[in-house]
């Protein structure tokens, strides 16, 4: 008998398909267990990756991810597992840049069975019965949260992955110096638009996650519109909450110029220690695969990453046509860094973006510790 175990994320999207597509391996393999456990999503956002690979041999991962395994060798090159038939037609099939984001250092360390970015989200009958319309500027969206109708994820790393949005979009992509994360101008406007736009929602905005921001909108007669937040095809879907949220894009600058979603989503990957590499690779191809992707794993709660899935009418009336209407935001989406280190830069400014938007302060100090927190990351030893 051939045994795996796998970690994901605990939450319908991201426990259900994996437990799904592995009875149906096993099915099909009567020698293969497969068993997986789940985590919070704030721990698949943080968790070092060479504990997890000495635990577990299947792991969903969050891109970032990467450089860690790159430089420590902690996960398996699929690249020398998986055919490069296959790994071309994954590329062909990305949704944005789902795919490259688990390429480092000529290596694809995971296969991206699960693309998100963050997108706006409503209730079609609360904006109708409060009168009120969705906002095609800016200013018309923080006109809406004076009005007590808007809900922002407001949580530190998503108030991190919005600075980033905010930034990129005002003109300067963060990162693009190694001395600081963004220029001064830009990190300013970024941080004071940030903080204008929470301080107009209900403080618990600053405690929830994407998830429980869309549990929110689907379940009750409050806020009736988001401007951003990490996209789960599941609360677009009939049945899975007291109502299927509609959903689209992001709103643009009141230039006209459209913000741009961080990229998320999740991988595939194998452990370097794991003793039936051969069979990981099978399974890990069958999850991936076009056929899968738009069959069992999004009919068990998955969010797809196959681009095929995406496209695919029969998924789209399931999902109300989630898909369809956000893909262009994810082909557009911000791809993070995955420099071995960057998963300490997130966590410590998440904190620090948080801690400027819940008790205010001076732009300029959130930012020199931005970039003191980046000067720290980057002298991680491999």
């Amino acid at each position: 008998m051939v045994e795996l175990n796998g970690i994901t994320w605990r939450h319908t999207r991201g426990y259900l398909p994996m437990v799904a597509t592995a009875q149906r391996f096993c099915e099909r393999n009567p020698d293969v267990t497969i068993r997986w456990q789940a985590r919070s999503l704030q721990e698949f956002a943080d968790s070092p990756l060479e504990q997890l690979t000495a635990q577990f041999d299947l792991l969903v991962i969050d891109h970032p991810s990467v450089g860690e395994a790159a430089g420590r060798h902690v996960l398996l090159p699929l690249d020398e597992w998986v055919p490069s038939a296959f790994l071309t037609d994954q590329a062909r099939h990305s949704v944005g840049r789902s795919h490259e984001s688990y390429f480092l250092d000529g290596h694809q360390w995971a296969l991206a069975i699960d693309a998100a970015a963050p997108v706006s989200g409503y209730r079609k009958d609360l904006l109708d019965r409060t009168g009120a319309e969705i906002p095609r500027t800016w200013s018309e969206l923080v006109a809406l949260a004076r009005r007590g109708l808007v809900a922002v994820p407001g949580l530190a790393i998503d108030s991190l992955m919005n600075f980033y949005m905010l930034c990129g979009t005002i003109g300067e992509e963060p990162f693009q110096s190694p001395d600081h994360v963004v220029g001064e101008d830009a990190g300013i406007r970024a941080l004071g638009m940030m903080r204008e736009l929470l301080q107009l929602c209900d403080p618990a905005c600053f405690g929830r996650n994407p998830i429980a921001t869309w549990e929110l909108l689907s379940s009750g007669d409050g806020p009736v519109y988001c401007p951003f937040a990490y996209g789960y095809s599941n609360y677009s879907r009939r049945g899975y909450s007291n109502h299927a949220l509609a959903t689209g894009g992001l709103v643009p600058m009141d230039t006209g110029m459209p913000l741009r979603s961080t990229l998320g989503g999740a991988g595939l990957a194998i452990s370097a220690k794991c003793p039936h590499k051969e069979t990981a690779g099978r399974y890990a191809q069958y999850v991936a695969g076009a056929d899968c992707q738009k069959g069992l794993y999004f009919y068990s709660g998955g969010q797809p990453g196959h681009r095929g899935a995406w496209l695919d009418g029969e998924v789209n009336r399931a999902a109300n046509n989630f898909f369809e209407n956000t893909m262009a935001t994810l082909d557009a989406a911000y791809l993070r860094p995955r420099f071995n280190g960057y998963l300490q830069f997130q966590q410590q400014g998440a904190r620090i973006v948080h801690g400027y938007l819940t008790a205010g302060g001076d732009e300029r100090t959130a930012l020199k510790d931005l970039t003191y927190a980046l000067r720290e990351a980057q002298r991680t030893k491999l």
